[in-house]
């Protein structure tokens, strides 16, 4: 009898251990097809977006710009040439190109949509995946004439779309490198100067959008100013200031980090 119960004991023993494997099989297995799916979710986005640089991107030489800058007042001129034209027969609703001097590869085109929904998760050629498209919020205007325009894009894993924004308190060099970036328009080219970096709440006075010039945005860019995790260099500010704000997500879904930078230079587009 001791026998006939060790046997029962050491066979449902075996089942158990049997199923445990075959959890654990079922929860790898489980586990490699998300990552699998998260790999090429990645990929085709990266894929997207490098075809969509080599149609309408030509870059210029670095030397040039240096030498063009060092040339003097106006001899200033923008590290990109955008074929617009190319933009638009893909999607109508681009309205510039972002590009970020400190940050590899943050050389994007920008959208904006009916509203703040539609390219979260829709690429620039409409198809869906999560790293969505930079965009402008819907209640700016498209110009980026307003005292402060909203900018967001997805803070990706991978560190494409505005995943390297954060580098900007994270790494000491990130500033250092570079404080400028460009938002390229089919009219004008702009040069930003950043002057503030930050996490801050989602529901923050950093999302206001003004009607126009006054007190109020007098009073917001010093705010802002002080808000700032980094050190960044004194530049004056001033109530006719046109403010971009970089919007990203942290992982935290109560805060969000931004770049702010004020417009110092507006180029003709060659």
């Amino acid at each position: 009898m001791a026998d006939k119960k060790q046997k029962k004991k050491s066979k449902a023993g075996d089942v158990l251990l049997t199923l445990v494997l075959i959890v654990a099989i079922g929860v790898f297995c489980f586990a490699a097809y998300n990552l699998y799916h998260i790999y090429t979710e990645y990929k085709k986005g990266t894929d997207e977006y490098n075809h969509i640089t080599d149609m309408a991107v030509t870059e210029r030489d670095p030397d040039e710009l240096k030498e063009a800058e060092q040339a003097g007042p106006g001899g200033l001129k923008a590290p990109l040439d955008i074929d617009f034209a190319s933009l638009k027969s893909v999607n109508e609703d681009v309205v510039g190109w972002i590009y970020v001097e400190a940050l590899d590869g943050v050389s994007y085109p920008v959208v904006q949509g009916k509203d703040n929904d539609t390219y979260l998760h829709t690429t620039y050629e409409k198809n869906y995946n999560f790293a969505g498209t930079i965009f402008v919020d819907y209640e700016n205007k498209g110009d980026f004439s307003d005292c402060n325009t909203l900018v967001y894009g997805h803070n990706m894993k991978n560190g494409s779309m505005f995943g390297q924004l954060k580098d900007f308190s994270q790494k000491e060099e990130t500033y250092k490198k570079s404080k400028y970036f460009w938002i390229l328009t089919p009219e004008k080219n702009y040069r930003y100067e950043i002057i503030s970096a930050y996490t801050t709440s989602v529901n923050s006075d950093t999302y206001t959008l003004f009607k126009g010039p006054g007190k109020e945005f007098e009073e917001y860019l010093k705010t802002i100013k002080g808000f700032s995790e980094i050190q960044t260099d004194d530049v004056e500010l001033g109530i006719k200031d046109k403010v971009v704000t970089l919007s990203t997500c942290t992982g935290n879904e109560a805060t969000r980090f931004v770049v702010q930078g004020k417009r110092i230079d507006t180029l003709d587009v060659e």
